[in-house]
């Protein structure tokens, strides 16, 4: 039943086809007349000819339709759907067309008196086979053409520059130009290849070099620029950023158009904002695979701080390689959450992941975590990190940073951990404030364990993270969006800064060299000016510095140092090369063990009683580590005169200069 009613719909548009096609079969005979007899030299007038030519032609109409729309209707030719029609389809329309053709004049031949001359039939079916096809195309052409019209009415009309002529720019020009895309109207191309100026990719002209781009966004009226280039990073790229920019257009980047998700499912592809990572642009990190996934593979991983920043993406990261199962601990349960919901959302809900709640303070609840699930491999990640509330509350920061990593080393060496991998920071280098203090005497705690127990300790130390909570990036963009002003502690202030995938990779890398007692440094690149940074940023949302978005110089903040380091004076010298070029190994300290755990048994009873001894315990056990605080009545902490908070623009250079990061090989 339901077939019968399908035939029946379709059958309307059929009979619609079959009268068009002999309206047009009458039309092309008598225009095929006209033809013929133009040329005729005869004694008869030829309008009196065609006349009786006409007349005529009428007895050979009533076998000649029959034979066509017979023809037609067996052939197949009412089924095609002409608005994606090929080839093969008109191909079909001129076999039904000669066929017919054929048979009328098979049928022409059998009469005695023929109505009408071969060569009119012949020139007939040339004329009705142009026409059937011509109208069908014509339609076809009709319907692009008025769908073109509404999806440019609905699509986005931006004058676009695209930066690249490879084919990351040849796939951008395709992404603009394909159906129901609304990314912009590709006006012109640029690339530092000269021999490419000129030439067109799909229609759009390469017009001329990166350098050019000021001028061609004037000229073309350009509103957007895309950038598409997936081999040029570090210095180039950010040159490239900037001078786009400065241009106060719009300015985005192609997406891989590779790129998988963690399924392998292609990501959607298009064009994204610039991202914190973009204003740095380091060059790709390579990474050897099989030597993480030997120790991670079907392995018990716990993460502490699992929910935080680095703890987070570590835990992303670490799933790649399939462990038997991650263990995500952490105090705070929110984070932590979150971030379970979005693993099991990529995984699957069947995923080996759990979440534990609980505190590295707390030696019992560490022991029963270890007890119930064996964990093998360990990445330390949870500890107080923000430097002027350390300032304030020393204690508390002994408490979790440095009796917290206790207490995780001892369990997990009591519980047959495998691999013990501790997260540290550059302020552990001559520290002026508690956090790096407490930093450095974890590196000392990984060093003693390393050497008194059959766990493999490693410390990976490492600068600034862009993008972590309380990272300065985040802290500008919402100034900026709050209409200002941007604060900056210092006008010369510099950091090392590595994005959070960047730094949880090369963590990841470090733990898979393993050299028990190691610390491991991180190639940080070349140290980033916070007020260029700053600058980069108000300019990307299309203000103009010290103009339209006031920039604010607020005073270096309690513990805080002009510039960091990655290493030790007595360091740089003997600071050897790993496998990896972005890992270097730092020399191990000598370390008193008998007087570092007396000292360090001191340290846990005055952070207990949170006596303000604290600090002057600290000074005692990391003699490198010279405060630049004052506390004042009300317990407030300020920064002290006369430290490393007041350098000239020269002496910094020189200082910077002077403690340049030199390795030598093994």
């Amino acid at each position: 039943m339901q077939i019968s009613n399908q035939i029946l719909k379709g059958l309307p548009r059929k009979i619609a086809l079959m009268l068009l096609d002999c309206g047009l079969i009458v039309f092309c005979y008598w225009l095929a007349i006209i033809v013929h007899f133009d040329g005729e030299d005869s004694a008869i007038p030829a309008a009196l000819l065609r006349a009786e030519v006409i007349r005529a032609m009428a007895p050979m109409l009533l076998y000649a339709l029959p034979i066509y729309m017979i023809v037609f209707w067996f052939g197949g030719l009412y089924e095609i759907m002409w608005e994606y029609a090929g080839m093969r389809d008109l191909g079909r329309l001129l076999c039904l067309s000669g066929l017919s053709t054929g048979l009328v004049m098979l049928v022409d031949l059998m009469l005695r008196d023929r109505p009408v001359s071969g060569a009119v039939l012949i020139f007939g079916s040339v004329f009705n086979t142009g026409a059937i096809a011509g109208v069908r195309f014509l339609w076809r052409l009709i319907k692009t053409m008025l769908a073109m019209a509404a999806s440019r009415s609905e699509s986005n009309d931006t004058p676009m520059l695209i930066v690249g002529a490879g084919n990351a720019g040849a796939w951008a020009v395709t992404l603009c130009k394909s159906k129901n895309q609304t990314f912009g109207r590709p006006v012109c191309i640029v690339d530092d290849d000269l021999t490419k100026k000129g030439l067109r990719v799909q229609g759009v002209p390469v017009r001329g070099t990166i350098s050019d781009i000021p001028e061609l966004v004037r000229k073309y009226h350009i509103m957007e620029i895309v950038i598409a280039i997936t081999t040029v990073h570090g210095d180039r790229m950010r040159e490239i950023i900037n001078l786009c920019n400065s241009t106060h257009c719009r300015v985005r980047m192609i997406s891989d158009p590779h790129a998988v998700d963690e399924s392998g499912n292609p990501l959607a592809a298009g064009f994204r904002e610039l991202n914190t990572a973009d204003f740095l642009s380091r060059d790709e990190i390579q990474l050897n695979n099989a030597q993480i996934s030997e120790y991670l593979h079907d392995k018990i991983v716990l993460v502490t701080g699992g929910g935080g920043s680095i703890g987070s993406e570590l835990c992303r990261q670490i799933m790649r390689y399939q462990p038997r199962r991650l263990l995500i601990f952490d105090i705070y349960e929110n984070c932590a959450y979150e971030l379970e919901t979005e693993l099991r959302g990529r995984y699957g809900a069947a995923a080996p992941i759990l979440t534990l709640i609980g505190s590295i303070r707390d030696k019992e609840r560490l022991d029963e975590v270890f007890e119930t699930y064996h964990p093998t491999v360990v990445f330390h990640a949870a500890a107080h990190k923000h430097v002027p509330l350390m300032e304030i509350s020393p204690a508390e920061a002994v408490k979790n940073n440095v009796v917290g990593t206790k207490n995780l080393l001892t369990s997990a060496a009591e519980h047959d951990v495998e691999r013990f991998v501790q997260l540290s920071t550059d302020k552990a280098v001559n520290p002026t404030n508690v956090m790096g203090c407490t930093k450095r005497l974890c590196e000392m705690l990984i060093q003693s364990f390393a050497k008194n127990t059959d766990m493999k300790c490693v410390a990976v130390r490492f600068g600034n993270v862009l993008g972590s909570h309380g990272s300065v990036i985040p802290l500008f963009e919402e100034q900026i969006k709050r209409g200002g002003p941007v604060t900056i502690t210092h006008p010369e202030i510099v950091r090392y800064f590595m994005t959070i995938p960047e730094a949880a990779q090369l963590v990841l890398q470090a733990g898979g060299l393993a050299e028990s007692g190691s610390i491991y440094v991180l190639d940080m690149g070349e140290p980033v000016k916070i007020m260029d940074l700053a600058n980069r940023l108000i300019r990307f949302y299309g203000y103009e510095p010290g103009v339209n978005m006031e920039v604010k110089i607020t005073g270096l903040r309690p513990g805080e140092k002009l510039y960091e380091e990655l290493m030790m004076d007595a360091e740089q010298d003997k600071m050897a090369k790993t496998a990896h070029n972005k890992i270097f190994i730092a020399p191990p300290m000598q370390i008193d063990l008998a007087a570092f755990y007396s000292d360090l048994q001191r340290l846990q009873e005055a952070a207990h009683r949170n006596d303000d001894e604290v600090v002057d315990i600290l000074q005692e056990m990391v003699p490198s580590y010279h405060p630049n605080r004052r506390v004042c009545a009300d317990h407030t902490v300020v920064a002290a005169s006369g430290n490393t908070a007041l350098f000239s623009k020269a002496e910094l250079a020189q200082a910077l200069n002077e403690r340049k990061p030199t390795v030598k090989e093994e």
